[in-house]
């Protein structure tokens, strides 16, 4: 049989792909195929970040009508409503049918091929009985999965990951949580709300959130704690046994109760066995790229691609493999990989027509120390760019400003308002370098960050960006005074 041609082949159809996908092809004759091997729109659109914010949305809401006169009196008595949380989680994965996603794809011309691909060769994609070979690009997305440490018992016990976290379907009352990132801390965040009354996280590491500034990790952490969770630094999970194990499907108590055994506990102190209704493992991500042929193409057979400021893969003859998203390893972050599919699509789309590379558009730089983020935990933890500890391991001479967010339009939003606000600010520039945000509905700071930092914005033309009152945002004048009464 014949192999089919298309200009474009991408492998995995998340968003990272779908991006590439689209914009290698946008305006043109070209054609691409699509290669998914279970939901096109990927693990955000199914299993990540769509439904973990429905599920933390309603929580976020209740917590400011909770502390909001007027509005208090009539909701404190009432949790959520957990069946039409879940519901509304559901219509947002359109109950985990990607009919709505196939047909875009169709209706800008990708053809959506199902089942699991490999590289046999040079431009040559291979999915089942189909081998499929490419004019122009072959573009890898295939992301990554759930980690699961090689533990005695734990992988045998069938515990949660993510996926199970996000698709909840039965709440267990005692959980346990391996882990102290943001997935660890925003399920800890939901499923209290949703029911989950004692929760305990095993952290291995003295902080939460480990890639922001400390004082974001120890924001959330004494806000979990008030709320009934046990946070445990400095744990390390030895062994798990539950002896009545069963699949009863995702989001579902898998059996038993779960004995786990544990050791440290370096800064509180606790019990060496805890026992609890399910596990939820939130211990990292492994990239979703073993058993893709990468060996035949003369890279390593599994780990992150290695590429380019083009997102062309290194190490591979001609300028026909690329790798975007998670794939790389570059930013772990949906909007990161969408962003790299934009700018890998356009590269594409230009050697397809055999137009130079000028400019920043065909160079993905954001992705060096200009990656925004949200944790939407409670509080929520918004940043960009370097930390202060990054920033000097990169040799930057930076000082830092940080005050609370204690500004009128803070005040006006919920009575309990509290927030921290820190700047990173190389001297040399007088630019921003990182910026953190930590308070309720500081997600909406980040982005101004983001075109500071981005843009490089000196210090003294942002006394001209006047925040307008009264918002939260006034906090950027609150900075700039800070840094004026220091410098």
């Amino acid at each position: 049989m014949a192999p089919e041609e298309f200009d474009v082949i991408v492998i995995g159809g998340g968003p990272a792909g779908e991006n590439a996908a689209a914009y290698a092809i946008a305006g043109s004759d070209r054609t691409a195929a699509l290669v998914e091997h279970e939901l096109v729109g990927g693990e955000c659109s199914y299993w990540a970040c769509m439904p973990s914010k429905a599920l933390l949305r309603p929580v976020q809401v209740l917590g400011t009508a909770r502390h909001m006169p007027g509005v208090e009196e009539k909701v404190n008595a009432y949790g959520l409503d957990v069946e039409a949380v879940l519901a509304r989680r559901d219509g947002f994965t359109n109950n985990l049918d990607d009919s709505s996603q196939v047909l875009w794809a169709d209706s800008i011309g990708i053809d959506v091929i199902r089942g699991s691909a490999q590289l046999t060769g040079v431009r040559e994609v291979t999915v089942g009985d189909r081998v499929l070979r490419a004019r122009h690009a072959v573009v890898l997305a295939t992301g990554t999965t759930a980690s699961v440490p090689d533990i005695p018992g734990l992988r045998d016990a069938l515990p949660w990951t993510s996926r199970d976290a996000t698709n909840v379907r039965e709440v267990p009352k005692r959980l346990a949580i391996v882990g102290g990132g943001v997935v660890a801390c925003e399920a800890a965040t939901w499923l209290h709300e949703l029911g989950a009354d004692d929760i305990t996280l095993l952290v291995r590491g003295s902080e939460l959130l480990g890639r922001t500034e400390p004082f974001a990790g120890e924001m959330v952490a004494e806000k979990l704690r008030k709320h009934g969770v046990n946070v445990r630094f400095g744990t390390s999970l030895t062994s798990v046994a539950r002896a009545d194990v069963s699949d009863t499907g995702i989001g579902r108590i898998h059996g038993g109760p779960v004995t786990l055994t544990v050791r440290g506990d370096g800064d509180s102190g606790g019990d060496p066995e805890l026992t609890v209704d399910e596990i939820l493992v939130a211990a990292g991500r492994t990239p979703a790229t073993a058993g893709l042929g990468l060996e035949r193409v003369g890279l390593p057979d599994h780990g992150h691609v290695a590429v380019d400021d083009h997102l062309t893969a290194v190490g591979v003859d001609g300028d026909w493999l690329y790798a975007v998203g998670d794939t790389n390893g570059r930013a772990l972050l949906t909007h990161m990989g969408k962003y790299q599919a934009r700018v890998c699509g356009d590269v594409i789309a230009a050697r397809a027509e055999g137009r130079p590379l000028d400019g920043p558009r065909f160079v993905a730089s954001a992705d060096h120390g200009q990656v925004p983020q949200v944790v939407f935990t409670t509080p929520e933890v918004a940043a960009v760019g370097r930390t202060e500890s990054q920033a000097r391991a990169d040799g930057l001479d930076v000082e830092v400003v940080a005050v609370d967010i204690d500004v009128a339009g803070a005040a006006l939003s919920r009575d309990d308002y509290t927030g921290r606000a820190s700047l990173v600010i190389d001297s040399a520039t007088d630019t921003i370098v990182g910026a953190t945000f930590v308070g309720p509905g500081v997600a909406d700071l980040v982005h101004a960050a983001t075109v500071a930092v981005v843009g490089r914005v000196p210090l003294g033309s942002l006394w001209h960006a006047v925040p307008s009152y009264p918002t939260v945002s006034e906090v950027w004048l609150r900075l700039l005074e800070a840094r004026r009464r220091t410098s």
